[in-house]
């Protein structure tokens, strides 16, 4: 039986670990086993683990907790190991065990790489809780107990709804700030006049801080539609298991796993009105992606703006001066570069493509089942955390220290030909 595979030492160093397809040789000293394995050998390309996302690997600890207890209130598994296998996600929730998930995050096969993987961790810290070896499953079991009445399908979609929920807060933080140090250079900036552009052509004058004010304004449109991107994750599809039909889901277990859910991540969720629809779509996560890319569009087109008015010194714009973080160039001396408004652009070409990817993945669902989640997923916490690292520098070492040149500005507003009625 499956809840009762056999495990042989065949030396310090490994296990030999069964399944349907054969044997392999598992390392003696890992927290997870055979079907991490096959995943590595068939399922791994891009050279980054699943470990690499903690904040994914917490958000499927806190549903596999969610899941135990909701098996022991409808009396799937015993008190016993709904007890250790809630203890071995709290182990997880806390953030060990990171080196313990190997698999690619972009593994094909419906996330069923990340799915093992936990289950097998999980499985193995909740035997040894109860006095059994890893690698023997007789007691606590990947499939039998720590994966009943879920599927791949709704464990990881909505592992990966709360990993993303619970990362936007701090792009959100970073944004927040971004625009905060947009205004105060919107009201720096009010009395210094300089010249307008349209089509790259001199304008009639206007204060250089209307421009900062508009970046101020736009960066905050694209926060608040994120806002509401995010908010419609909440709805998740935990208990529909594989294809929205809560087959091999007990009733009892169906009615208070949402429940559970939200005491174990404090979060306020609920469930989908029609999990067969979530099964087969991920147009939410295709709705995030999308505001992910415009917000990435409007950043790429402020940081394009700082690069041509510091340009110059001399032969540029010259309106504006960035702070001087690093040399510019290894071969003219004293050269000083945008290289902090490069940076974010290129950040935001990353994130643009994190998008692409996302959308892609939704547009390539078939029938009753988006394979593809995972890598909108996947993508969508990217661009999140890209974005938060590079928006934390752009506004601290770029927006808060950015002067006026004053003489250069006032200069260009007198010798415009058209006159204005602009007022500070």
């Amino acid at each position: 039986m499956a809840a009762r595979r056999k495990r042989r030492i065949v030396s310090a160093s490994s296990r030999i670990e069964r399944d349907s397809l054969g044997e392999l040789a598992v390392p003696s000293s890992a927290l997870y086993g055979i079907q991490t394995l096959r995943s590595l050998a068939n399922l791994s390309f891009s050279r980054r683990t699943l470990g690499a996302v903690p904040e994914y690997v917490r958000a499927l600890a806190q549903v596999k907790k969610a899941a135990a207890l909701a098996n022991r209130d409808a009396g799937v598994v015993g008190t016993s190991i709904a007890a250790a296998i809630a203890r071995a996600c709290d182990s997880l929730i806390g953030g060990d065990h990171l080196d313990q998930f190997p698999v690619d995050p972009l593994s094909g096969g419906g996330s069923i790489a990340i799915n093992m993987n936990i289950n097998e961790v999980i499985a193995n810290l909740a035997n040894e809780t109860l006095g059994g070896q890893r690698g023997a499953y007789d007691r606590v079991n990947p499939k039998t107990h720590v994966n009943a009445s879920q599927s791949t399908a709704d464990a990881c979609q909505t592992a990966a709804r709360i990993a993303i929920v619970s990362q936007w807060p701090r792009l959100r933080a970073a944004l927040d700030a971004c625009i905060a140090a947009m205004r105060a250079k919107e009201r720096e900036f009010r009395r210094v006049i300089t010249v307008a552009r349209t089509c790259l052509q001199d304008a009639s004058p206007v204060a250089l801080g209307t421009l900062f004010g508009g970046y101020a304004a736009a960066i905050a449109r694209r926060a608040s539609e994120i806002d509401r991107a995010v908010d419609a994750l909440h709805r998740i599809n935990l208990g529909g298991t594989a294809i929205g039909s809560g087959e091999s889901a007990p009733l009892g277990y169906r009615r208070v796993i949402v429940k559970r859910l939200c005491e174990v991540t404090g979060l306020r969720l609920a469930r989908k009105a029609n999990l067969f629809d979530a099964a087969q779509n991920i147009d939410e996560l295709g709705a995030l992606a999308a505001a992910l890319g415009l917000l990435a569009e409007v950043l790429l087109k402020v940081a394009q703006d700082l690069r041509l008015l510091s340009s110059g010194p001399e032969g540029g714009f010259g309106e504006i001066r960035l702070p001087a973080v690093q040399e510019g160039s290894s071969f003219f001396a004293g050269k000083i570069n945008p290289v902090i408004p490069e940076t974010l652009m290129q950040c935001c070409f990353q994130v643009l493509a994190c998008e692409r990817a996302a959308r892609l993945a939704l547009q390539h669902g078939e029938l009753n089942l988006n394979v593809f989640e995972g890598v909108a997923a996947a993508n969508i916490l990217d661009a999140i955390a890209m974005l938060e690292r590079s928006l934390a520098t752009f506004t601290e070492k770029c927006v808060r220290g950015i002067e006026a040149n004053e003489a250069r500005c006032r200069d260009l507003a007198k010798r415009s030909r058209f006159r204005s009625s602009y007022s500070t």
